[in-house]
């Protein structure tokens, strides 16, 4: 026969033990029901959980919305003399400016400025103290080149005056009846 402090040791080690087999069950049984409202709320919302699962083929207006170019067939596209994907103009060295000029930023960005080859060295030099951007080594000149060729500031504003003593002028007659 167990003592009495042995009976005790061993009804404490019993009851343990239906503790951990309970809270075992308790863990299952949440389990299974996660599972089960999960699944139900899939089937309720499916439509709205089908933009995370599936792949999206891209179109004209996810390019509007900045979306990338990167799987799509119009990545190299060019027309009139314009590289879609990135807004620039494109000419034979364009892999050397697309891959130091829009690594960072869209290409828009640079189509909307316009600047001196003195003017865009100093964004350059500004981009590269301020910004992180590296060292543009032999490929420096360029795109400077590029970049003062094809966004040069433009002259923009009123027509040029007129020079009045080219105008040939004449006299309306009308006549009086």
């Amino acid at each position: 026969m167990l003592s009495e402090k042995d009976q005790l040791e061993k009804e404490s080690l019993e009851r343990a033990h239906w503790l951990k087999t309970f809270s075992l069950f308790i863990t299952i049984v949440k389990s299974f029901l996660f599972i089960i409202c999960a699944t139900l709320l899939y089937i309720t919302f499916e439509d709205s959980f089908d933009f995370n699962f599936q792949k999206q083929t891209p179109n004209k207006s996810a390019y509007a919305s900045n979306q990338t170019y990167a799987d799509s067939e119009d990545w190299d596209k060019v027309e009139n003399g314009i590289h879609v994907a990135s807004g620039l103009v494109y000419v034979d060295n364009f892999d050397i400016i697309r891959a130091n000029c829009t690594a960072c930023h869209s290409g828009k960005l640079v189509a909307q400025n316009r600047a001196t080859r003195e003017g865009w060295q100093q964004m350059i030099r500004w981009m590269q103290k301020t910004q992180g951007l590296w060292d543009l080594g032999k490929n420096e000149p360029i795109i400077l080149d590029y970049l003062a060729k094809y966004y040069a500031p433009k002259e923009v504003g009123r027509r040029a005056n007129i020079d009045i003593a080219e105008v040939e002028w004449y006299i309306l007659e009308l006549d009086k009846e």
